[in-house]
Order: C-alpha cells, then sequence, then structure tokens
C-alpha cells in the first residue's frame, strides 16, 4: 500500500485551453511536470483524472484523447517523472454524440474515476489527496474519501511540496 496523488489534467496539470485534445497544442503549468516527478520520488502513485466531456460534444475522439496522454508521458519521460494511470470520462448527460449521452458515475463530481483507481491499484486511502483546480474536483475527492485541495494558478510544484510538508511527507 501507498498514497496516492490524483491530479486533474486541464487547469492543474496543462493550461485549459477549452478542449483540450490536440498533442501539438499541450502546454505545461509552471512547475506541472516538475510536481509529478516530486510525486514520484516520494514514493506516491501519480493519477490523472479527467471529465472529458468533448467527446461527447463530438469536437475529439477518445483516440485523440489517448494521443493527448501519451505525449504527456513522453514530456514527462524526459524528467525522469510517469503517471501510474490516466483515466477520463467522455460521458455528457446532454452530449450530441448519442453513444456518450449518459449520466456516469465517472464524471466528476461523482467519485467513479477515484474509486475505479483505488480498485486497481494499493492505494493507502489515508495518505492520498486530489489537486484540483474545480469545485467539482474537490467534490469528487470528498465522495471518494480523499482530501482534496484547490489548486488556483502558480508554481504546481510549489504547490504540492507545501502540501507534502504541511502532510508530514
Amino acid at each position: 500500500m501507498k498514497p496516492a496523488i490524483f491530479f486533474d489534467r486541464d487547469g492543474v496539470l496543462n493550461h485549459d485551453t477549452g478542449y483540450a485534445y490536440d498533442p501539438n497544442k499541450l502546454s505545461w503549468i509552471d512547475g506541472a511536470r516538475e510536481a509529478v516527478k516530486t510525486a514520484n520520488d516520494a514514493g506516491y502513485f501519480t493519477f490523472v483524472i479527467t471529465n472529458q466531456s468533448g467527446v461527447a460534444r463530438g469536437l475529439y475522439r477518445e483516440t485523440d484523447i489517448d494521443l493527448f496522454h501519451a505525449r504527456m508521458d513522453e514530456d514527462l519521460s524526459r524528467l525522469g517523472a510517469h503517471i501510474d494511470a490516466f483515466e477520463y470520462c467522455p460521458y455528457h448527460p446532454e452530449a450530441v454524440v448519442r453513444e456518450y449521452r449518459q449520466l456516469s458515475h465517472r464524471r466528476k463530481p461523482a467519485p467513479g474515476m477515484i474509486e475505479d483507481l483505488l480498485i486497481r491499484f494499493p492505494v493507502d486511502k489515508s495518505r492520498s489527496f486530489l489537486i484540483g483546480d474545480r469545485q467539482s474536483d474537490l467534490e469528487a475527492a470528498l465522495a471518494a474519501g480523499i482530501r482534496g485541495y484547490l489548486f488556483t494558478g502558480g508554481d504546481l510544484e510549489k504547490f504540492l511540496k507545501r502540501i507534502l510538508r504541511s502532510s508530514g511527507n
């Protein structure tokens, strides 16, 4: 068992440009790659959980999300960092693409993506937390029984290091 950090994606790891899916337009938040490396080095699982309603809206495909995440992995590997798992929810109750029109237990603020990762990995929930930039992220963390921290901008590595220091890590 080891602790985990659940990172929201758009607005926390990469700039939220509105439906970010093109790997050639990936723009990292200051200190984001270094934050992932810090989490790795501190012995945390590192997960990304992200709502991706652009699929449901017909703006891009799930394969585009996979390519975006592969680019993130590639960039992180240059620092010796990695993400243990990427989880996303392509569903939305008002989707224009019929197959994605549904309520989903995985769409934040529901905790499904977190809960699915807790099943797949030996996570110590008591030492785990989420970093998100929206209230819905924090609600998902609370519903899953982990702490949530609101990131409002700046350097993500500095933000994470403050959390780790305050929790004794």
